[in-house]
């Protein structure tokens, strides 16, 4: 019964983030012309609209449409494949790799669903100071964010635990 409940949330934090994505996305693109950009926090913070046919930092964005769209769509349903696999091998080691690993499916899935609609992410987050602006992003993106964090973090604090069960029993 607790694999299935896991597996339930899993697949609930997967939709959570694929609808919440899909969702803000099609508000900027329903309310924003493409390459409009709204002010929200002066000096910090505007709502943009922009797509980005590359991946992260713009990386590919200048190759031929084909050859970007096959490779990153075929990067996503491995990334996919490896979340799946992964999830199978650690939803037994607690909530936060659960949580973790459904946070970056859903957000591949949420570009994914970008790049086959429309040849490119939707990207509307736009961080700066001053003149510095951070790339635009968008939910599918934080939550790869915040989930590859917080594997990362379930990692050292599973280190932390083995290390000091190492300690304990050496010392006794």
């Amino acid at each position: 019964m607790k694999h299935r409940i896991t597996d339930i949330i899993f697949i609930l934090i997967i939709s959570a983030v694929i609808l919440l994505d899909q969702f803000t996305k099609q508000l900027i693109m329903d309310n924003f012309s493409l390459h409009e950009h709204k002010i929200v926090i002066p000096g910090f913070f505007n709502l943009v609209y922009v797509t980005n046919t590359g991946a992260a930092f713009g990386f590919l964005a200048g190759e031929q449409a084909m050859w970007r769209q096959v490779f990153f769509v075929t990067v996503a349903i491995v990334a996919l494949l490896i979340m799946i696999f992964a999830y199978r091998h650690v939803k037994n080691q607690g909530r936060l790799f659960v949580f973790s690993i459904a946070l970056i499916a859903g957000g591949a899935v949420g570009n994914l669903i970008d790049r086959l609609r429309f040849g490119a992410v939707v990207d509307f987050l736009d961080f700066y100071v001053s003149r510095y602006h951070w790339p635009a992003f968008n939910v599918a993106d934080s939550a790869i964010t915040v989930g590859v964090g917080l594997f990362l973090l379930g990692m050292l604090l599973g280190m932390d635990k083995e290390k000091n069960g190492v300690n304990r029993h050496v010392e006794q």
